[in-house]
């Protein structure tokens, strides 16, 4: 049993150690050495989906140590149906990323792997964290190799886009260690679980939940805080646009499920409409924006904008069902979020790991550099097309299941909202089989693109991953949401009986 052995410090500690010990090697055994860190980390993450117990909404897999006992600050991790999908997520991710990368980072390779090999175990200590000091700690910690890896292998204007990142990231984080103190003060804990416990007045929890929404809006990012991505996008290299929108996205979503409904369900059921409305914005008019984009990777940043507000709008959907006396309804619209969240997780990392293939051989980005590229790639063309298609929520794909789950709960709540957030189906489908259109249909506009060569091996490896865990939770989403149903329903139930209180 692993529950014998303390396996959450473990897949945070070894990515970390490894990385620490690929800096002091040269690149060749670099990355063979990382590549066993990231392999190894996933193999060690299995067993939580494995041996994870469905019919319980307690932590599994828990430990508890004194950390700083004068503050009462105790390294506590655990997981549950929410953290356990992410976590699953990020060693998938991180491994694929560095194989992606074997050959395409020939600039301090070393220094590049063990970036990332860092950050995937701070993520880690995100997604499982029960204290909120050590949950902040994790959560700050892992913009340093962010910022590193766009800021040292990014576009001509890094600079720019990582300052730009980094402020929006960390002043938005600064709102939220205000409210983890004050909560901490009241509780004389600083344990999450602890926080949902307390007895906060109405002026108390809407304060609290305003700052926990600033630090969580940023990282999403939802409409109008969102301007950090596109540049982030467009100046990190591949892995880190992958990792970026892939996991990064995610953590402001997480904390809205682990931090603001739970602890402040009062201020986030009447302010519901308020992200609900932002969340709208997002999906359609953003969505329009990328309709209007001519460089790959920003339409891509847009459009992962776009789909992140179908995770908001699911999340705070549950509040207006919930108003209707319908339960089940508000699950739907969790669960939808959740799986929304995995499966943007693999279509995103698929799309801007397919832009690097075309980027590594014609270094460009640009739309209209391209044209009848599936005439010389005809085998990447057929995973472009795929993942395209699952980004559009092409029946058949994670992509349309996570988006149809949030539309159905959204017409239990107002019909209006459904059809708002339907748009997207539409806008989708329009500006990403345009890109599709202008770069692999039509005749051959460009003298390199007949010289391009298909995808090799490890090419093939990585967008076959991908393509296989997006057609998987398309089929059959019950792999996925069955770890979710005891958890949502805990959650619902707290809110339940804090509305009623």
């Amino acid at each position: 049993m692993i529950t014998d052995w303390p396996i959450l410090t473990t897949l945070i500690l070894l990515p970390i150690v490894g990385g620490v010990i690929v800096l002091m090697l040269d690149s060749n055994l670099a990355k063979k050495l990382s590549l066993f860190f990231a392999l190894l980390t996933l193999i060690l993450s299995l067993p939580l989906y494995i041996e994870f117990d469905t019919s319980t909404a307690l932590m599994q897999f828990s430990e508890n140590y004194q950390w700083l006992s004068v503050f009462n600050i105790r390294y506590s991790l655990g997981i549950d149906g929410f953290s356990m999908p992410l976590i699953i997520l990020t060693t998938i991710t991180t491994l694929l990323v560095i194989i992606a990368s074997w050959q395409t980072i020939t600039y301090k390779t070393s220094q590049y792997m063990a970036a990332f090999l860092i950050m995937e175990g701070l993520m880690i200590g995100v997604f499982c964290a029960l204290d909120s000091i050590v949950f902040y700690v994790f959560w700050e910690a892992m913009l340093i190799p962010m910022f590193l890896i766009i800021g040292i292998w990014g576009g001509k204007n890094r600079v720019y886009a990582t300052i730009k990142f980094f402020l929006y990231t960390f002043l938005g984080s600064v709102f939220m260690l205000i409210a983890l103190i004050y909560m901490g003060n009241m509780a004389s804990s600083f344990a999450i679980l602890d926080f949902h416990s307390l007895k906060l007045n109405n002026t108390e929890q809407i304060l609290i939940f305003l700052a926990f929404l600033i630090a969580f809006a940023v990282k999403v990012p939802m409409w109008p805080v969102h301007t950090w991505l596109p540049d982030a996008h467009v100046e990190a290299p591949t892995g880190g646009s992958a990792i970026l929108a892939a996991i990064m996205l995610k953590m402001g979503t997480y904390g809205f499920l682990r931090f603001s409904l739970p602890i402040t369900p009062d201020a986030a059921s009447q302010l519901d409409l308020f992200v609900i409305t932002l969340s709208l914005i997002a999906v359609v008019y953003i969505g329009f924006v990328a309709l209007a984009q001519h460089d790959m990777k920003k339409l891509i940043a847009y459009s992962s904008i776009s789909h992140m507000g179908f995770v908001t709008l699911g999340i705070f959907i549950s509040f207006a069902i919930i108003n209707n006396q319908d339960i089940a309804g508000a699950a739907l619209g969790i669960e939808g979020a959740m799986v929304q969240m995995i499966s943007h997780g693999f279509i995103s990392a698929a799309m801007f790991l397919s832009v690097g293939v075309l980027y590594d051989r014609m270094h460009s980005r640009k739309i209209a550099d391209y044209g009848g590229v599936i005439n010389t790639m005809p085998i990447f063309g057929a995973f472009v097309v795929f993942f395209a298609m699952a980004n559009a929520g092409l029946p058949g794909t994670s992509g349309f299941v996570g988006e149809f789950m949030v539309i159905l709960a959204s017409i239990k709540a107002n019909f209006w909202y459904a059809v708002l957030a339907a748009t997207t189906l539409i806008i989708g489908a329009a500006y990403t089989l345009w890109m599709v259109k202008r770069v692999f249909y039509g005749e051959v506009k460009n003298e390199n693109v007949t010289s391009l060569k298909d995808i090799n091996k490890r090419e093939l490896l990585v967008l076959a991953s991908l393509a296989l865990f997006i057609l998987i939770i398309g089929v059959y989403p019950d792999i996925l949401t069955r770890v979710m149903h005891a958890t949502t329903d805990n959650l619902l139930q707290h809110i339940s009986i804090s509305k009623i209180k």
